[in-house]
Order: structure tokens, then sequence, then C-alpha cells
């Protein structure tokens, strides 16, 4: 129970039940705003320009029990006084990895860009919910041009899409739509009501493949992986001699998904040419360009997705090469006839 000393800071207007605040925080608007002001302090002196100095470590490397120590991470009954969060906070900026250093290389990741961290600041602060335009008017019509703009660079002049809170989902929400475009009865009746569905992707495609037949119950032998060269590259030769084979065995392809950016050698399948064999076969044609996909963007680079306007989705993450913040992911789908209908459907309606 709050003792009156605890409770002196309460809004005058809280509503206490058994002891508990039900309408708001205990604390008063002033102390709020001063962390507010103090910790942005931190950010801007401890990351913001500590961070991307190149004089500066990467890392203050810390072996897990040292760091949990160091942290104080359990949780506590009581709150801490207002200088132990500050060094919490700071605790917190130190022993972490700075991804925006220069000297911090990794492929999710491509430095920080100032007026990006500032749009953050907002959204954060706003803590918006970007599902209908009466909770989120601003961002509900950000979202729409900004998706309109990644259609514009993919060479479709109409299309939809829609954020996910990663590349794996956006994945997943491609398979579960070309599934959904070819059983339209499994979301009522199961998959019982489904005959035995194969999907192709590259033998060097993303983990989330198998995955996404794991979770949406397609079974990751049902993921048939195509031969890539020593490049990297899926070779479409092989695609059309594992369609045919999945056909000879009963089974009914639905799905090929090309990669634009692999994982560890960043190579990009040949988009045509893999067109040319879903259009054939009337397979659903998914790139999964999370990682390559602002290549679009580069005069010299654009042509290694040559093709990609053939897709019927795309996967495409803002946050990697155009360095937007974590997460930023987009699933773009290219007919809009279908496409809402579908995402509604397959994705979220109950």
């Amino acid at each position: 129970d709050s003792s009156p000393q605890e409770t002196t800071g309460m809004k005058k207007n809280a509503v206490l039940v058994d002891g508990v605040v039900l309408n708001g925080p205990i604390i008063d608007s002033g102390s709020g705003e001063k962390i507010v002001e103090e910790v942005f302090r931190i950010l801007m002196n401890e990351v913001v320009h500590k961070a991307t100095d190149v004089t500066e470590k990467v890392c203050e490397w810390k072996d897990p029990e040292q760091l949990k120590k160091l942290l104080d991470v359990n949780i506590k009954d009581i709150g801490e006084p207002h200088q132990k969060l500050l060094q919490h906070c700071q605790n917190a900026i130190k022993y972490s990895v700075k991804t925006s250093h220069p000297r911090f290389f990794n492929q999710l990741y491509g430095g920080m860009d100032h007026y990006s961290l500032a749009a953050r600041f907002i959204t954060e602060a706003l803590n918006p919910s970007v599902y209908t335009y009466e909770v989120s008017p601003v961002f509900i019509l950000t979202e729409e041009a900004v998706l309109l703009k990644m259609m514009g660079f993919l060479g479709w002049k109409e299309g939809d899409g829609i954020f996910s809170p990663g590349g794996s989902v956006s994945n997943m929400y491609a398979v579960n739509l070309a599934r959904y475009k070819y059983c339209p009865g499994i979301k009522e009746h199961g998959l019982s009501s489904v005959p035995r569905l194969v999907m192709f992707a590259s033998e060097e495609c993303h983990y989330s493949m198998k995955k996404a037949a794991a979770f949406l119950g397609i079974g990751t032998h049902n993921v048939y992986f195509v031969k890539a060269d020593d490049q990297g590259k899926m070779i479409p030769e092989d695609l059309e001699k594992q369609v045919q084979k999945a056909k000879e065995e009963g089974a009914v392809p639905f799905l090929v998904v090309a990669t634009s950016g692999t994982t560890v050698l960043g190579a990009f399948d040949p988009l045509d040419d893999i067109a040319d064999i879903c259009e054939k076969h009337k397979l659903w044609f998914h790139v999964d360009a999370s990682w390559g996909g602002s290549a679009l963007l580069s005069r010299k680079y654009r042509k290694l997705l040559h093709g990609i306007s053939r897709a019927d989705s795309v996967a495409w993450n803002p946050h990697k090469m155009l360095m937007a913040g974590i997460q930023c992911c987009a699933l773009l789908v290219r007919d809009n006839t279908v496409s809402l209908i579908l995402i509604r459907n397959a994705i979220f309606s109950p």
C-alpha cells in the first residue's frame, strides 16, 4: 500500500483501487519531463556523437555473468531513484553494440541516419498504432505514400502492401497469400481440405522459407530446394525439373520464392528466367528482396533485380541498406484488384 509520502507526487485526480493507480502514472509530470530531458542529453552525447566516432569502441564487451552484475537487471519490488535510473540508461548504452559505429560491419545495418532517428523520436513519443485512420491519420497517409513509392521502384503502376515486424513475417505473409489464392477454402476448412502443396526456393534462400512452411502447416519436407550455381544464384533449369518432379509425385506446386540478396553470398537470382517458369506453370512468384531490394535505388546496381516487376509479391526491408530504423519491413503485392482482398482474408479477417 502507498504511504502518504509515496503518494505526494500522485496526480490529483488519480483513481486508486486497493492502492493501485488505474488512470495514470504515480509520479508527477515534472519528474517525468526531467528524466526525458536528461536521457535525451545522454542519447545525444553517448549515441549520436560518441557512438559514431571511429576513435571510440564498437562495444565495451563483457561476458554474460560479468554483464549481469554490472547492469543489475533483476526487477525490483520498489522503484529506483532518479539518479539510479539515469545510471541504468548510461550502462545500457555503454555495454551495447554501437550499430552506427564506422567499424561495425553487418549486412543488416547501414549506419545512422539522423533524419530517420529524429522521425523515430516522434513516433515513439506519439506511440501510434497504424491500423485505422481515426487512431493514426498522419501515419496512415504516410504509410500509403511510402508503399506507393516503393511499388514505383518495383516498376508497378498499382498494387498494395503492408508493413510487417520483419522480413521473415513478410515472407510468411507471401506464402499464406499464395496458398490462399490457390486454396481459398483452407481458411474455413483447414489443411484437411487441400492437397499436398509444394513450394520452391533456392538452396541459398533465407531460413524463413522453411519456418513459414512449418508455421503454416505446409511442412518443411514440402519446400523443394533448387540448386544454385557457384555464385549462389538459383539455376532455372533445376527449378523446372523440381516443378515437374512435384507434379509427377501427385503434389500441387503453388509458389516459387526467388532471392534478391542472399544472406551468405549476397547473390541475386535470375528473376526474368524464374518468372517465365512461374507463368508457364501458373505459380505465384514471390521475391525475397528483404536485403537486396534497396539496390533498386541505384542506377548502377538496379539491373541485379531486372524482372522484379513480374513478381506477384515482394518482401523489402528499408531498415537495411536504406538505413531506416529497425523494424521497417514491407510486403508489396502487385495486383491490387485482388491483393487487398487476399491480404485481409488470408491474414487478418476473422
